[in-house]
């Protein structure tokens, strides 16, 4: 991809999957791409997935080379400025997906995705919930109609233990990312679990 990005990588709390954003973040900002880590209340306050959350915050702003981004009022200017080309949340949680699909932006990285939705721009999301297929089910049916906003396609993880539990394949980000820069939902959407198809 020829033109240089300003991303925004949102990352909300399911501690689990930290380390691949952290990855992501590097691996978009080798490409000389602007990254701006974007972290939700659970990341700054909540320890877990081996690192304290000091920790997990310097693991992204190093890869991203970037500040973070910590509460609604700096995440706010993103709207009116129109800094972002794209956003990705990955990780998103249960909570932060009822939240966004019933409008309520009360967290750094939910303003975030106001902003792009008000500008008509991409943004990602990479969903990780163990109530996927329970309560929140109606949540993420509802924002599958949502204009400028993808999903990377997900699977249930652990459909034995917790029949419920949702994963996004984190494997099929960046194929989902550029998806999204020309306006398509990768598809299929329900798949199998990494390596399966």
């Amino acid at each position: 991809m020829g033109t240089k990005l300003t991303i925004g990588w949102g990352v909300t709390g399911a501690h689990g999957f930290f380390q691949e954003a952290v990855e992501g973040m590097a691996r978009w900002r080798a490409r000389g791409n602007r990254v701006i880590p974007i972290l939700s209340p659970a990341v700054q306050s909540v320890a877990g997935g081996g690192k304290s959350p000091a920790e997990w915050k310097r693991s992204m702003e190093e890869a991203a080379g970037e500040a973070g981004m910590m509460a609604v009022e700096e995440a706010e200017p993103l709207g009116p400025k129109d800094t972002l080309d794209l956003l990705v949340v990955a990780p998103l949680t249960g909570t932060s997906l009822a939240k966004l699909a019933l409008g309520i932006y009360d967290t750094s990285v939910l303003t975030a995705v106001k902003a792009m939705l008000r500008n008509q721009k991409p943004t990602v999301v990479a969903l990780c919930t163990n109530d996927g297929l329970g309560l929140n089910a109606v949540h993420w049916a509802r924002l599958l109609t949502v204009r400028h906003l993808f999903f990377v396609p997900f699977f249930q993880d652990r459909p034995h233990s917790v029949p419920t539990s949702l994963q996004a394949r984190f494997d099929l980000l960046d194929e989902t990312m550029e998806a999204a820069l020309r306006g398509q939902q990768l598809q299929p959407l329900l798949r199998e679990g990494a390596g399966s198809g």
